[in-house]
């Protein structure tokens, strides 16, 4: 697949982002059939063989729509190797590479057809992407769910575009249609959304989890590494049910992304989230958040169309 037969085959320049324990195979194959790029975290699922049961899930019911895979590319993740070698079985349309350089998936990958793009936060690590060959960049800037960055987004598509010509997709707290105008009017092609998903009724999340994102909004966030050794972004009440102090937890958390079968991360039952929780109300079908992203995308470029022709 081409970066220009993807961006085709979408009904929107949207990303259902991949999301910790939340994003399954219904929510990943409701989002092809709506119009959208579903993702599925390979770390979601316990074992290589329930992977390989997930992936051929959404083969099956996404219809013919793309999709996509997210591979941990971190040394301590053991089981990369056996994941890869179910992705070349499967061959998803796009594999999205985190938390590590995307160059041990890249000759798989690219061998059936593939996109490889990789999740950056900052641009020395956008730049080393570049270097290794990838299709595409996911920029996940400040205002992003779980794991998140720091530079504004339309500063971060900026600096993209002046070193890169392929695949941009960028996130953080992007969570409506006027949104995903705004990204694309600035230079991305596609917009990453997770929280804007998490609500669903596909999604894996816990119901309390759901709730707890309707009820907050972004003033009910903390940034922290100190529960994953990486900045990720937590809902403040998820961390006090934990016992945890929002405001005193440190940082002298270990990196450790290992998604083999083991004792469960001390990180893994708390619960994150963007700053676009603000734009949920309800949960609702993938398909019925895709009718109202569009809704908003064609109003907002209506507007943008209006102002260009009122300026001229």
């Amino acid at each position: 697949m081409t970066r220009e037969e993807l961006l085709r085959s979408l009904r929107l320049p949207v990303v259902a982002a991949p999301m910790f324990l939340v994003s399954g195979p219904e929510l990943v194959a409701a989002a092809a059939r709506a119009g959208v790029l579903g993702v599925l975290p390979t770390q979601n699922c316990r074992s290589a063989g329930e992977l390989d049961e997930w992936l051929g899930a959404i083969a099956a019911a996404a219809g013919t729509g793309p999709w996509a895979v997210n591979l941990i590319t971190h040394r301590t993740n053991t089981r990369l190797a056996d994941d890869l070698a179910l992705v070349a079985e499967h061959r998803p349309p796009v594999v999205i590479t985190a938390l590590g350089s995307p160059r041990p998936v890249m000759e798989t990958v690219k061998g059936y057809g593939g996109l490889v793009v990789a999740d950056v936060i900052d641009l020395g690590l956008a730049r080393k992407a570049v270097e290794a060959g990838v299709d595409g960049l996911a920029c996940v800037s400040a205002g992003a769910g779980g794991h998140t960055g720091h530079l504004s987004p339309f500063a971060f598509v900026s600096a993209v575009r002046d070193l890169f010509d392929g695949l941009v997709t960028v996130g953080g707290g992007i969570a409506d249609g006027a949104g995903v105008a705004g990204a694309v009017a600035a230079g991305a092609d596609l917009v990453y959304m997770g929280t804007r998903f998490l609500a669903t009724t596909e999604s894996r999340a816990a119901e309390e989890y759901k709730q707890m994102v309707i009820d907050h909004g972004p003033d009910d966030l903390v940034v922290s590494d100190g529960i994953t050794g990486a900045d990720a972004s937590w809902l403040r009440p998820s961390l006090v049910a934990h016992g945890l102090d929002p405001d005193r937890l440190g940082s002298d958390a270990v990196r450790d992304y290992d998604v083999g079968v083991g004792e469960a991360k001390r990180w893994s039952q708390l619960w994150a989230a963007g700053q676009g929780l603000q734009a949920i109300r309800s949960v609702t079908s993938v398909a019925e958040v895709v009718d109202v992203l569009e809704r908003e995308f064609h109003a907002a470029a209506a507007r943008l169309a209006q102002v260009a022709g009122a300026s001229r």
